[in-house]
This record gives C-alpha cells, sequence and structure tokens, in this order.
C-alpha cells in the first residue's frame, strides 16, 4: 500500500494530477495561527505542516510546494504530531465532526473517526510517545474525555469519562511521555491527572486543581500549558503571570493492576517565578524545559529550572507554538549578541540545543530558528484579521487581498510568487476592485473611506475619499474606468468620476445617495444597449433594484432613472449580466429561496425562474466565468459562492441539478471570490478564517457530471417524489387529463380529443391539485414565462403547455425545500399577539381583515367562497356534509368553525387542511 512504501520527503517527489473535480484545491494562502505549527523535515527539506480552515497543509518551503489533507468540513479545532513526526491527528468542531489520523509521509488518511465527540466536537487532543493512543476532549458544556486505540479498526474510545463542570473548561492535554496511560489537562484555572488501566476504566484521580493567590502568597496566573518533567515525578504548568506551578507525584509511579482505591499523592509544592511575561508555551526536549511568552523570547532551562539560553528577535510577537526539528545539529559553540544569551551551566546541554525550530505567533508569523546562528529566519507572513477582499488582475496573473488588520498583498498566482504589499493602519480593507485596463486598483475600508491606488506599486494616486459614513461593503469600475461606484452598510450608493484637471486624470467626487433601506447586496455597472455609456444598478435586501443616471448626475446630485421591485416575498441576494445566449438581453439574481431569475435588462419584467443549487444555503455572490482558450465557445459557465462552498453551474441554467457542482472552501464563512481573467482559476475568501484559496477550473469534469445525469426529462423526473414510476406523476397524469375533461364537458357524449398539452389558464389549478399554491404574482410570472418562452425568436405567443414542459415548470416554481410549517410560524410571530397561554395568536377578526386589506387582497366574495370551500369538506359535528356549500353561509360557517384566536397550527391542520409533521 501507499502508506507501507511510504518514506519521507516522498510527498513531493513527483508531480500528482488531482484535477478530478470541476473545482480542485490547488493552493492554500494563510493559516490559523492559533493553532501550533509542526516542523516535519529540516535542512534541505523545510516542511512545515499547519492548518488553514478545514485543510490540513504540508508545505515545502524551499520548493514552493503544498500538499492538502483533504477531509474535515468543519473548521479544524485542534491537532497534534507523534514523536516521529509521521503521524498527525486532527479533529474538528461542528456538526458530523471528524477525529482524522494521517500519514504525513504518503498524505493518506489511514482511520476517521466518526461521532466521536457529536455534541459540539473536539477542543483538545493529543497523540501517546509511542503513537498507539489519542486522548481527545470535546468542547461541549459537559466535557467528555476519551481515550482512542487508533491502530485498531474501531470506533469505539476504550474509556472515557464526564469531567464535572466546576473543573473549568479544560482546553489542553498531553500524554506522559514515559507512561501512555498518564496525561494530564487543565483549563485556565484547573489542572486535572488522569491515569486509565483497561478498557472502559478511566480515572481523572479526582485532583482538579484551583490555585488562588492564597495557596502560595502569589499570583499564580492563568494556567496556559502543562508537561510532565522528564524525571517522571513532576509535572509543569505555564501561567499567564510568568509563573511555573510545580505538580509533585508519587514516586515510583508502577501501573498497578487495577485502579487504586484512592489517588495517587499529587500536590502542588511550589510556584516559581520565572519573569514577568506571560509564558504562552511549554514544552520538555531531551533533557530541557523549553518556554515561549508573550514578548517572542524562547528560554530553555535545565531540569532544576536554571536558565540555560535564551533566543529572541524583536520583530516575533507572542509565540504560540515551538516545534523542533529532527535533525541533530553542531551544538552552539559562542553564541553572542542580543539574539541569544548563555548562562552558566554544565555542558551537558550541548546535547539538547542542537536542533533548529520553527516559531509561530499569535500574529500569524513564521520563523526559522537556526540554533547553530541564532538567525531568526521569517517563513510566512500572512493575515492576522479576517479577510474579506479579493480581486483578479484583469489582464496579468496577479492576486490582490485585503485584510481587517490593514495588510493588502498581491500575488502571481501562477508560480506562487509574493509582490508586493502595503499596510493601512486606519482601518481594515473590506473590499477591492481592478479596473478594466488594470491600472487602478480602488480599496473599500472599514471606516467608509476610498483610496485608489497604483495597481502595481500599491501607492496611491490622489488623496483618499472619505464620503461613507459606514464600511464600505462593495466597490466597482465602469467598462471604461470613467467612473467607480461604491456602496456602504448605510445603504449608500457613491460615485466617484475621473476628470481632466490641469491636462491630468485624476479622480473626483461626483455624487452620493441613500438609495435603499435594507442592506445593499450588489452594485453593478453594464453599458446601454443603445450607446457605450455606462450603467449603473444597485440591488439591496429591500428588493428594490435602483438604476442611476450616470450622464446626467452633477455634482452631488446622482439622479435615479427607475427603481424595480423585483420579489414579491423572497429576498434577492446576488446579480449579474446574463451571457447573450439568445436576441433577448437578461440580467441574472439569485434569491434566499434557492431560484434564479432572470429579467429583460429593458423593462425589468421577469422571464424566467429556475431551480438554483441547493447546498445548504441560498447563493451569496455570482459571476459569470470569463472564456479560456479551450472551452467550447458555446457554452457558458456561472460561478458561485454560498455561505461556506464555491461552485460552478453550467449555463443555460434550467433547474437540472447535474448541471452544478459545489464544494466546501470555508466552513466558518465564506466573504468574497474573484476569477482569474483567463478564467483557470478561482479564489475564495475565507473572512473570519483568515484564509484564502486558489481554486483549478476543469470544465469537462462538470460537462461529464451533467452527462450522466441524464438528458432531457430524466434529471427531473428523478426530481419528482417516486420518480418517473412514482404514484405522484402517476396523479399528475392523471390531473393533466382531466382538465382536457373538464374542458371538453364532462357529461358530453361526443368522441373525445386527447391531446399531450393544457391551456395555459390550466396551470393554476393543476399546480394546486399537486400541492404547489403559488401566489397570484406567481401564477402571473408562470403563464408569462410560457407564454412569450418563444416570442423574440417566433413573434407568437404559446397557449398551451406539454406534460414535459410543465413538470420543468413545476420544479423551478414550487418552493425548493417544500412546504414549510416554519414559514407559517414566522408569520403568525409578526402579526399575532401573545395570548394568555403564551401562544402566539391572531384574532379572527384580524385575521379576515388581513386577508382582505393586505397582502395579495381578496375581495369579500372571494373570501367567503375560499373560506366555505375549505371548512364545508370536512363533515361538522352535529351534521351530515353538505352536497354543495352555500357561500351565504360563509359568516354563520367562520363563527362556528372557526375559534376566536387562530394559532398557527389551528391555520394549518384546521384551517388549510395541511398535514403538520410531528
Amino acid at each position: 500500500s501507499m502508506v507501507w512504501a511510504a518514506s519521507p520527503g516522498m510527498l513531493f517527489g513527483k508531480s500528482r494530477d488531482r484535477s478530478l473535480y470541476p473545482l480542485n484545491l490547488s493552493w492554500v494562502f494563510g493559516y490559523n495561527s492559533s493553532l501550533a505549527v509542526h516542523s516535519l523535515m529540516d535542512g534541505e527539506d523545510g516542511v512545515v505542516l499547519y492548518v488553514s480552515s478545514h485543510i490540513v497543509v504540508i508545505h515545502d518551503i524551499l520548493r514552493n510546494k503544498q500538499f492538502l489533507l483533504q477531509g474535515h468540513s468543519n473548521v479544524i479545532s485542534c491537532l497534534c504530531v507523534s514523536e516521529n513526526k509521521r503521524w498527525v491527528a486532527t479533529a474538528d468542531r461542528g456538526p458530523d465532526a471528524l477525529i482524522m489520523v494521517w500519514d504525513s509521509y504518503s498524505g493518506v488518511p489511514v482511520h476517521t473517526i466518526f461521532k466521536s465527540h457529536s455534541e459540539d466536537g473536539v477542543c483538545a487532543i493529543a497523540i501517546s510517545q509511542d503513537a498507539k493512543y489519542l486522548v481527545t476532549i470535546s468542547a461541549a458544556t459537559v466535557q467528555k474525555v476519551c481515550v482512542w486505540r487508533w491502530t485498531l479498526p474501531s470506533e469505539k474510545a476504550i474509556c472515557s469519562i464526564e469531567l464535572k463542570p466546576e473543573f473549568g473548561h479544560q482546553d489542553y492535554v498531553i500524554f506522559n511521555p514515559q507512561n501512555p496511560h498518564e496525561f494530564i489537562s487543565n483549563s485556565k484555572t484547573q489542572m486535572i491527572f488522569y491515569l486509565w488501566v483497561r478498557q472502559s476504566q478511566l480515572w481523572d484521580e479526582n485532583t482538579a486543581w484551583l490555585l488562588s493567590p492564597q495557596t502560595f502568597k502569589c499570583l499564580v496566573g492563568q494556567f496556559s500549558q502543562s508537561v510532565f518533567h522528564f524525571n517522571n515525578t513532576q509535572a509543569l504548568t505555564g501561567t499567564s503571570a510568568g509563573n511555573l506551578v510545580v505538580w509533585d507525584m508519587d514516586n515510583p509511579r508502577t501501573l498497578p493492576e487495577e485502579l487504586p482505591p484512592k489517588p495517587h499523592g499529587i500536590t502542588a509544592t511550589k510556584v516559581v517565578s520565572m519573569q514577568k511575561e506571560s509564558l504562552t508555551v511549554l514544552q520538555v526536549l531531551d533533557s530541557c524545559i523549553v518556554t515561549g511568552d508573550v514578548k517572542g523570547e524562547v528560554k530553555f532551562y535545565d531540569g532544576q529550572l536554571r536558565l540555560l539560553i535564551i533566543y529572541s528577535y524583536d520583530k516575533v510577537g507572542p509565540i504560540q507554538s515551538i516545534s523542533f526539528s529532527k535533525i541533530l545539529r553542531d551544538p552552539p559553540s559562542a553564541l553572542s549578541g542580543s539574539s541569544s544569551s548563555w548562562s552558566d551551566s554544565s555542558n551537558s546541554v550541548s546535547l539538547t540545543l542542537n536542533r533548529n525550530f520553527i516559531l509561530s505567533t499569535s500574529d500569524a508569523t513564521m520563523f526559522h530558528v537556526a540554533t547553530d546562528s541564532t538567525n531568526f529566519e521569517r517563513i510566512m507572513q500572512e493575515a492576522k484579521k479576517a479577510v474579506n477582499a479579493i480581486a483578479c488582475h484583469p489582464q496579468e496573473p496577479f492576486v490582490a487581498v485585503g485584510s481587517r488588520c490593514g495588510l493588502l498583498k498581491v500575488w502571481e498566482y501562477k508560480q506562487t510568487q509574493y509582490l508586493v504589499s502595503r499596510i493601512f493602519t486606519e482601518a481594515g480593507i473590506q473590499c477591492l476592485s481592478y479596473d478594466p485596463e488594470g491600472c487602478f486598483l480602488a480599496a473599500g475600508f472599514t471606516d467608509g473611506s476610498v483610496y485608489i491606488l497604483d495597481a502595481i506599486s500599491l501607492q496611491s494616486i490622489c488623496e483618499k475619499f472619505q464620503f461613507s459614513q459606514g464600511p464600505v461593503t462593495h466597490i466597482s469600475f465602469s467598462h471604461d474606468s470613467k467612473y467607480l461606484a461604491t456602496a456602504d452598510e448605510n445603504y449608500s450608493v457613491i460615485v466617484y468620476k475621473r476628470v481632466l484637471q490641469k491636462g491630468s486624470r485624476c479622480w473626483e467626487h461626483l455624487a452620493g445617495l441613500e438609495s435603499h433601506y435594507k442592506p445593499i447586496r450588489s452594485i453593478l455597472f453594464g453599458v446601454h444597449s443603445d450607446s457605450t455609456e455606462p450603467r449603473l444598478l444597485s440591488l439591496g435586501e429591500d428588493r428594490q433594484l435602483v438604476e442611476y443616471d450616470l450622464k446626467n448626475s452633477i455634482k452631488d446630485h446622482l439622479v435615479v432613472t427607475h427603481r424595480d421591485r423585483l420579489e414579491q416575498a423572497a429576498v434577492p441576494l446576488c446579480l449579474t449580466w446574463y451571457p447573450q445566449l439568445s436576441t433577448e438581453s437578461f440580467f441574472l439574481t439569485a434569491n434566499n429561496c434557492y431560484k434564479m431569475k432572470l429579467y429583460n435588462t429593458t423593462t425589468k419584467v421577469c422571464r424566467k425562474t429556475l431551480l438554483g443549487p441547493t447546498y445548504g444555503s441560498p447563493l451569496e455572490k455570482i459571476q459569470i466565468l470569463p472564456k479560456t482558450s479551450c472551452a467550447d465557445p458555446q457554452q457558458h459557465y456561472l460561478v458561485y459562492i454560498t455561505k461556506d462552498k464555491v461552485g460552478l453551474q453550467m449555463l443555460p441554467i434550467d433547474g437540472n441539478p447535474h448541471r452544478s457542482s459545489a464544494f466546501i472552501c470555508h466552513p466558518d464563512g465564506a466573504s468574497d471570490f474573484a476569477i482569474s481573467h483567463d478564467g483557470r482559476y478561482v479564489f475564495t475568501a475565507g473572512g473570519k478564517e483568515r484564509t484564502f484559496m486558489k481554486w483549478k477550473v476543469n470544465l469537462h469534469s462538470l460537462d461529464a457530471a451533467a452527462f450522466l445525469g441524464g438528458e432531457d426529462l430524466i434529471p427531473f423526473y428523478n426530481l419528482l417524489d417516486g420518480g418517473r414510476e412514482g404514484k405522484f406523476f402517476r396523479e399528475l397524469e392523471d390531473y393533466f387529463y382531466y382538465v382536457q375533461l373538464c374542458r371538453q364537458g364532462i357529461n358530453t357524449l361526443e368522441k373525445r380529443q386527447v391531446s399531450t398539452h393544457v391551456p395555459l389558464e390550466e396551470i393554476p389549478s393543476v399546480m394546486r391539485a399537486i400541492g404547489f399554491y403559488p401566489s397570484e404574482e406567481e401564477i402571473e410570472e408562470m403563464i408569462n414565462e410560457v407564454k412569450f418562452s418563444k416570442y423574440e425568436d417566433t413573434g407568437e405567443e404559446v397557449t398551451e403547455i406539454n406534460l414535459g414542459d410543465f413538470i420543468k415548470l413545476y420544479i423551478n416554481h414550487r418552493p425548493a425545500l417544500g412546504l414549510s410549517m416554519t414559514t407559517i410560524q414566522r408569520a403568525f410571530q409578526v402579526l399575532g399577539y401573545d395570548n394568555k397561554k403564551g401562544d402566539k395568536v391572531i384574532d379572527r377578526g384580524d385575521f379576515l381583515s388581513l386577508l382582505q386589506c393586505r397582502g395579495e387582497q381578496m375581495t369579500e366574495d372571494e373570501l367567503a367562497e375560499c373560506l366555505t370551500t375549505l371548512l364545508c369538506r370536512r363533515p361538522r359535528k352535529e351534521e351530515s356534509e353538505l352536497d354543495t356549500c352555500d357561500p351565504t353561509g360563509a359568516a354563520a360557517l367562520t363563527e362556528e368553525e372557526i375559534p376566536a384566536e387562530i394559532t398557527a397550527e389551528i391555520f394549518a391542520a384546521d384551517i388549510l387542511g395541511l398535514p403538520i409533521a410531528e
């Protein structure tokens, strides 16, 4: 097997083509600086391992290569590496949390534990010295500690125990290197010692120590990390006050046959003041004790806690982890200067201080430290706050990334080379955009300021603009680079214009307008169909599409030409221009109900409603993929991101789910994405994960998936309950032909004319008969969609629809997730009040008034007929069921059948007659 034959260094020995999917992760930028970074190889093979979001990255620093270990669907919360650097164990937090063990030599996952801590996942993990056992601590409120023998094909823990809440939230754990049956964990205030003997027996020795200033008459501080002393009779804990707590244990500590009747003698004997600064890292290396602190200093002590050597560098921030190389170097002879200093001690330390090490800091910087020269080499510096902004150069293979910490970096993405950066200290970067000519890079900031930078040097070409009162959320250039538009959190759109002053081009503020009353989701530049003038649109969560007249706008006066309400109930989330696939021009929107809609660019009339990708959350942003040289010139694709996924969609959109594919990119939330100018790469920004990722596009894979999904109606049949041979489809056929019987007359004796089509006017009746209850506006959109489907090509209206087209219409228009009781309950939360029982109810009179006065208003006659039909279809308690329902009896029927206070459950079950899931 690959694992059996694996050896150190083979991971990067040969190139592997992993382009199996429509989108293939090829590089990860940034990392989780709150987790440890591990040195796997040193010297000529400088390989480090770290975590980025839900990915484990094995990074060959010298050769500039990455190998990505993918398997987690949630952000990885903790990891550990075996003593020989081969086995890597990772765990995550969230739904369906996993524990995975990887072979770092081959990159193969060798063991996966499902449902380990199903509630909240894992917050701490450690691997024993012999690499046979894992210990995990859950992240739940009531924590559970489990020991696993991962080398056996079992997903059950050897033993486990629940911790008492008064022990505090335990967030660090480590095995005794000399005894895999012992381990310790600590919270910020308490330490727990554990001993396990055989299967199902785990004991926390009941030694959860809480040290107060009165214990040793000094400030102890909060606990950070703990270790077992190499003398095997003591344990040490570092604290935020710069102290080491020394714990004494029984000696000798032999493993008993049974758990002892009472705890071993474990006591905190003293607190040793090491320094003033907080200790963040504590390790044991051979015969040395190593500490790292918030000042960035690494100190080595002997077993008696006597200082041996200090490694320091003024550009190192608070240390998060220290990882030592396995390769032994020549010991340092004479070190001087500010980088390190010796204390008088035994020469035996020379056998220990001969390993280079990797430092990682909490401000997302890594250093390689060579012990023979005390050289601190910075090997990586990434964003230390959320990465929200990303943009690709329109002509060159450059990608610009902005962070909330003010760091702006530009990368050459084909060779993955860092090019240039700039740090803005006043505010964080929220959005970025290159102009179409590639000369300018515009940046919007969290303080409302806007910078226009030179695209190469990142130097400002004019003074910053400060016209937004809140963070700038969107920024975009017009096609001719004459206009720049921004949107901010105060629902305002602000336009800047490029003008000629004193013989040179410069930018000035044109005008701004608070054009929405809810958050703005998109701003979009285009070109007028009858000219080359720029066209500007903005779309908000208020469902308003606002179009601006840039040509007639003057200083401090932004002219609006149109305001159109796009949705009735759903909330539009994103907007883009649709490719010219027919004679009619469209723009495309996606809403929070998983629907995508095509609107005529001139009339703003909805021309088509389609089922969009349904991958757990609605589409947040969409862009058309630029054409690649190898792609079919007739085929177009759409790139999108959801809350946590990035995906590809084939065009034209038709509701076929096999024409779309998506992959988890940022489990904690994708904030933005960009596409390379040649359409070969997609870049996603991870927001608070502080990472961004490069995805290689493979269109042939998506084409193959769409082909295998079936042609014509086959994919749509599979979306029906029971499929083509199911009961639902047979009922639909029956309704389809029943409509024809009704049109020809039920009691006629004439010869029947059986057709494969029904008139468009019958669409609402059939839809309601099969359980889809569209609003009047939705009915109008459905009928118009079919009626004008061929108008642009033939100039004629369609008057009837066949069964196949009806199924597509039904699939695309019905609620994507089916009928939801939650929707009705939400309406009662808004419209109702709390009764004496604490239930949300609507008064019967208010209920009837709302139906006649709000939304799609019903007339009194329509309401009477509707309620009579609904309430008469069931037998009355004291009367037989009427053959017909008299509308004039609606008032009396209402009094009898509808209670004075209506709950959501009464409305759904008793009035509408809908089944309610228990």
